[in-house]
């Protein structure tokens, strides 16, 4: 919480300490542009014109030998001239004392702070987050990278980016190497590393890029974001910055993920071998991630700085009733320009309908998700052997489980969210079952059928398995030695030098034999004796 001024103690209105005034947010999609203040803790706040004038005008009285009542006439005087109204000391007192002091900026008109509301989470943002990287280092570590984002230096590293993922694709068989690398231990974990490495270089891009706009970033940590673990860093400076600053800070970190595959490149080039090339598909998969504007990723500010709106996600309540219920626009909307409003309000109507797919999609696959990683997760562990081996199983089941843990954990916030809009809608009918009501409570059995459903799903999926899987037969096992490799893309080539023991899975007309067949099934080669 920002510490009081030195007017607390005199029993004067004034300014908390390190409360600063940004001034004009540079590219708005407001019709009126807000004035930007910056708190102590560097949280960023937003003010209308009027607020804004009383805390210019209240800083200037800092220093004035004067009474709490005499400050705020001077202000009252000073905001009348600005605005053409009429204002008295107590119409300032009530800003201060229900607008402004309550968002840490300001005391209240008698001089006391009054306890900060802590802001709330925004909308599927970042969750229990931890600073690992201080202030000074960031600054530190951006100022080493800043040079990369000079146009020159941009120009011919994007262009050699593109060149390099131009050769990687069309000559090397990306998929034969990570099926490789999937079948090794060693590999598994050293691609993970290099795509946890690229993540956390992927900050250091958004950290470069403010300081290289002359703004000062924040923090680097990581947190939880729904249920995954992310790497962030703290670019709240950003909004000092005109909409090509933001944007440049948006791009960022994906940039430096094409840095990052360039360098990758550079070393396949001279030793080829499967681990990169398989880290090198993960990294673009991860940039294609962050380009969506759906959640909060770097797509989603890159929407936002365009339209130079701060936070989309509180747009969807007013449009969705605008536009869908043909209720009368909300003050929020009207606030709006013409061209942000229209981009807005696409967006709001084709993210909705595209989560709310995709959601579906995934609920009525989890029971099939849930099943399918516990066969996984059992195979693991039964071929892991080496602790070298157990540690990647453990790795490869994390990826399999927090996917369905991510899934349980949305399902849960809307099932409290519905929980909570229910219990509104009947205190606001003072008990009374009204329309509103109704509909949540059928919202509620909908919700809970859904879960009886996947239930049931669960164990019929576990009943077909156990009647198409018959007796427990031995499974086969294809064990992997790492042998040089050239990125060839012939589909008949295996994608790494194989030991088989026991049954063996051989390929066979153009792919690999389906797991679990044996290849006296497939060919007519018979089974491979244990000692070839």
């Amino acid at each position: 919480m920002p510490s009081p001024s030195v007017g607390e103690h005199l029993n004067l209105p004034a300014l908390t300490d390190g409360t600063e005034l940004v001034g004009e947010y540079a590219g708005s999609g407001y019709r009126k542009p807000p004035h930007l203040i910056q708190r102590r803790d560097g949280q960023v706040i937003h003010l209308p014109d009027l607020l804004y004038r009383t805390v210019k005008e209240l800083r200037r009285q800092r220093g004035i030998e004067a009474s709490a009542e005499r400050i705020l006439e001077r202000v009252a005087e000073e905001l009348s001239h600005a605005t053409g109204r009429g204002f008295a000391a107590e119409h300032v007192a009530f800003l201060l004392d229900e607008k402004l002091a309550p968002l840490g900026i300001t005391t209240r008109s008698d001089g006391t702070a009054p306890p900060v509301t802590k802001t709330e989470h925004a909308v599927l943002g970042l969750k229990t987050r931890a600073a690992l990287v201080s202030e000074h280092t960031t600054w530190v570590i951006a100022g080493l990278f800043a040079w990369l984002f000079h146009p020159v230096a941009v120009v011919l590293l994007v262009g050699a980016l593109f060149t390099a993922e131009a050769w990687l694709f069309t000559t090397q068989n990306t998929g034969a190497a990570i099926t490789g690398v999937m079948a090794q231990p060693l590999g598994v974990l050293v691609t993970v590393g290099l795509t946890l490495l690229s993540a956390a270089f992927h900050e250091v891009g958004h950290a470069s890029a403010c300081r290289y706009g002359k703004v000062r970033p924040g923090v680097m940590g990581c947190g939880i974001y729904v249920v995954w673990p992310a790497f962030y860093t703290d670019v709240t400076n950003s909004y000092r910055l005109g909409r090509a600053g933001r944007l440049r800070t948006d791009l960022g970190g994906v940039y430096f993920n094409g840095l990052f595959i360039l360098a990758l490149t550079g070393i396949y080039a001279q030793a080829p071998t499967p681990v990169l090339l398989a880290a090198i598909l993960l990294i673009n998969l991860e940039m294609v991630q962050q380009l969506l504007p759906t959640l909060r990723f770097d797509g989603y500010y890159i929407m936002s700085d365009l339209v130079g709106i701060p936070d989309l996600f509180k747009y969807i309540g007013p449009i969705l009733r605008h536009k869908v219920l043909r209720r009368p626009a909300e003050p929020r909307l009207r606030e709006l320009k013409r061209w942000p409003q229209t981009v807005v309000t696409l967006w709001v109507l084709l993210v909705l309908p595209v989560l709310a797919v995709q959601l579906g999609v995934v609920v009525l696959r989890l029971p099939d998700m849930i099943t399918q990683a516990w066969a996984t997760a059992s195979h693991l562990f039964g071929t892991a052997g080496s602790p070298l081996g157990i540690v990647a199983s453990v790795v490869q089941m994390l990826f399999l489980l927090l996917p369905i843990i991510g899934v349980g954990l949305v399902l849960w916030s809307l099932l409290r969210t519905l929980a909570r809009l229910a219990a509104k809608q009947v205190r606001t009918a003072g008990g009374l079952p009204t329309p509103s009501a109704m509909l949540w409570g059928l919202l509620h059995m909908l919700f809970a059928l859904a879960v009886a459903y996947l239930l049931w799903r669960m164990s019929r999926t576990s009943v077909r398995r156990a009647e198409s899987e018959g007796p427990a037969a031995p499974r086969p096992v294809l064990a992997c030695e790492l042998r040089p490799f050239d990125g060839g893309r012939s589909p008949m080539e295996p994608p790494c030098g194989a030991t088989v023991f026991g049954y063996a899975e051989v390929p066979a007309t153009g792919g690999p034999a389906r797991a679990g067949q044996k290849a006296a099934e497939r060919t007519d080669t018979p089974p491979v004796p244990l000692d070839a």
